[in-house]
């Protein structure tokens, strides 16, 4: 340890340089982690949020809500497996609002779910909507960015229906677009004839796009044989069903991993150097008997400590950044992710450190110090 400290107090300047370029790798990696992890909540957040662990969708739909169509009647089959209190009707919708008084369009996901259900959101800002006709909807805090206020009234581009805002939530979006909650009975006049289904007794039963389940626990099994027509998901598949989410996911991921990566040659490349460059001074260490675990892990020192500085600084700088962008860059770093993410940098700083550690039990002190003398 103390020839490893000495040496980065002697030369500043070189230990400067590497500390200046994993700072810049490090804060990228964090920076795009983060970034990840935003994207990902803010296309997911309104089905993350939900207290569901399963969801029941029409077989063939690819888990995907939009293409799923479930009726009364496989809901009431739900509900008789799971507990009444238990499954509870989902609608989803994707569509184009714009406010009574204004021309700007915005894109929104509507759901519909019952109000006194443990689907319903939480309110922060107004009221919920009722379970009654009255044109009441709840919103994303984000409509407000768009001028959207509670008494605002909001008009579907494809059926013409009209709402009042009478409420705001807190991060609630689907594929990125902000979360309109209207009611059942505002569902079914939005819908209208298309989405009424006869059942098998002649009768007119409610269409949904997916059945939610709350601790369906060893009873998933009945639940699909109860189902034979429908799937029974996890929410994780739904969440990784949502158009555009493994795709995003993907391609960050493959930048992090190669984030991770370069850092790692990076840093290879540059104790590589340096070691060569010190092929001497090791030969006369290696000459007086220091033994060969010692400089090794003077070598493993400097790599721990030129890393754990960059993080500490790279920590700082994210938090910095993150305090300052605009709220339309989701950007998500939470304290789990952010160990995981210093722990792995400083794996890979380690092992791209371990070619210069290989380097320096090769050294001979004879060969070392006949070069120097000549």
């Amino acid at each position: 340890m103390y020839l490893a400290i000495r040496e980065m107090r002697f030369a500043k300047g070189r230990y400067a340089l590497i500390a200046t370029i994993m700072v810049l790798v490090s804060f990228l990696v964090l920076f795009v982690t983060g970034l990840a992890q935003g994207l990902a909540y803010d296309n997911a957040a309104s089905i993350k949020n939900m207290a569901a662990t399963h969801f029941v969708l029409e077989q063939d739909s690819n888990h995907r809500f939009t293409r799923s169509q479930v009726n009364q009647d496989q809901l009431e089959q739900s509900r008789s497996v799971v507990g009444q209190e238990h499954a509870e009707p989902l609608g989803v919708k994707m569509t184009t609002v714009s406010p009574a008084d204004d021309t700007k369009k915005i894109d929104v996901t509507l759901f519909m779910v019952n109000p006194g259900s443990w689907l319903a959101p939480t309110v922060t800002e107004g009221v919920l909507m009722t379970d009654q006709k009255d044109g009441q909807v709840v919103v994303d805090q984000k409509l407000s960015e768009s001028g959207v206020t509670i008494g605002t009234v909001l008009v579907d581009q494809a059926s013409g229906t009209e709402w009042t805002v009478g409420g705001f939530v807190q991060n609630e979006s689907f594929s990125h677009s902000p979360v309109v909650f209207l009611n059942e009975q505002e569902w079914l006049a939005l819908q209208g004839s298309s989405r009424i289904s006869p059942d098998t007794t002649g009768n007119n039963a409610s269409s949904y796009n997916a059945i939610a389940i709350k601790d369906a626990g060893e009873k998933v099994d009945s639940l699909s044989a109860a189902l034979p027509n429908a799937e029974v998901i996890t929410k994780s598949d739904a969440v990784s069903a949502i158009p555009g989410y493994k795709e995003e996911q993907g391609s960050l991921l493959m930048m992090i991993a190669f984030l991770f990566v370069i850092s790692a040659f990076v840093l290879a490349v540059f104790f590589y150097v340096i070691t060569i460059q010190k092929t001497s001074q090791f030969g006369i260490l290696k000459a007086i008997g220091t033994r060969n675990a010692y400089l090794a892990g003077s070598v493993s020192l400097q790599v721990l400590l030129l890393s754990v500085g960059s993080l500490v600084i790279s920590v700082l700088l994210v938090r910095l950044f993150e305090s300052i962008l605009p709220a339309s860059m989701p950007f998500q770093l939470g304290l789990s992710t952010l160990a995981l993410t210093c722990m792995l940098f400083v794996i890979m700083s380690m092992a791209g450190s371990l070619f210069s550690v290989w380097k320096v039990t090769k050294i001979d002190a004879l060969d070392a110090i006949g070069r120097t003398a000549a």
